[in-house]
């Protein structure tokens, strides 16, 4: 089970990574195309600032990348492996899966990104 207090918990809902008390962006729904990285500045519980430095989320662009490649290898496994399709439906449903989770593979990616340069603190979250 994810709970609180967990990096994974951090990552998958997008919750501060020093508190996990509120989520970082602004609107929760990735599929809100306009607001899909729109952050808020800093977390509201535990005052961390998400923009460590400017160009901070740059990084991610490094970690989408392998994200995506995650969900394009499952997408191929899965419908050309699995479902035993041709090689061509495998590449339209590589292509419909990235287009599909486009939102949540640029939220996941930010979100392990600044996960790997914070961690979970207790005492702020009880503050």
């Amino acid at each position: 089970m994810i709970k609180k207090g967990m990096k994974l918990y951090s990552i998958l809902f997008g919750a501060c990574p020093k508190c996990h008390h509120e989520s970082m962006y602004v609107n929760k729904n990735p599929y809100a195309v306009s607001e899909v990285l729109k952050m808020h500045d800093h977390c509201s519980h535990c005052k961390t600032k998400y923009q460590i430095e400017p160009s901070f989320f740059y990084g991610s662009m490094y970690v989408s990348y392998g994200v995506g490649i995650a969900f394009a290898v499952t997408a191929f496994i899965i419908s050309y492996v699995i479902l035993g399709f041709s090689e061509m439906v495998g590449f339209i449903s590589i292509v419909g899966t990235l287009l599909v989770f486009f939102p949540i593979i640029m939220r996941l990616s930010r979100n392990i990104w600044i996960n790997l340069f914070m961690k979970y603190d207790k005492k702020l979250a009880k503050k």
